[in-house]
C-alpha cells in the first residue's frame, strides 16, 4: 500500500529515543529517495530533530552518487509535453507509451524545442524534410 503522507509516519520513528542514530539516518534516506529529492530547509530540521549534526554527512554524501539529496525545482517542473495517442490502437498489455517515442518523433519531424534540446533540433543544411537525418 503506498504511504500518503510519508512525513507523518516518519516523525514518530525519529523522535523515538529506541532507535540509535544510525537507523534514523536510514529512515531519513528512504524518505528521501522515496520523494526523490527534499528541500534543503526540510533536511535541516530533519537533521536538528534528530541530533544527528555530527553524522549528516552520511546523508549529504549521497549527492556524489548522483542521488537527488536537494530537489530543485527546474528539476520538478520540467516535463515533455505528452501527444494525444487515445485514437491509437493499443494492445491489451502494452496500453503505455513511454516518453522516448514522443521525444524521437518531434526529432524525425523537427519540432524540438532548441532550448531543450540545442544539440538536437538543428537540422543540417542538406535536409530536404523528407524524413530523419
Amino acid at each position: 500500500q503506498k504511504v500518503k503522507d510519508s512525513m507523518r509516519v516518519l516523525l514518530p520513528v525519529l523522535l523515538n529515543k529506541n532507535y540509535d542514530s544510525y537507523d534514523k539516518i536510514r529512515a531519513i534516506l528512504l524518505y528521501i529517495f522515496s520523494t526523490n529529492g527534499t528541500t534543503q530547509e526540510n533536511l535541516d530540521k530533519l537533521i536538528q530533530n534528530v541530533h544527528i549534526e555530527s553524522e549528516s554527512d552520511m546523508i549529504k554524501n549521497w549527492k556524489y552518487l548522483d542521488v537527488p539529496i536537494i530537489s530543485s525545482p527546474a528539476a520538478q517542473q520540467w516535463k515533455y509535453p505528452r501527444r494525444d495517442r487515445s485514437s491509437e490502437e493499443t494492445f491489451q498489455l502494452s496500453r503505455w507509451t513511454p516518453v522516448i517515442k514522443d521525444v524521437m518523433e518531434d526529432a524525425i519531424e523537427n519540432k524540438l524545442d532548441s532550448k531543450d534540446w540545442p544539440y538536437a533540433s538543428q537540422c543540417p543544411p542538406t535536409w530536404n524534410g523528407s524524413g530523419a537525418v
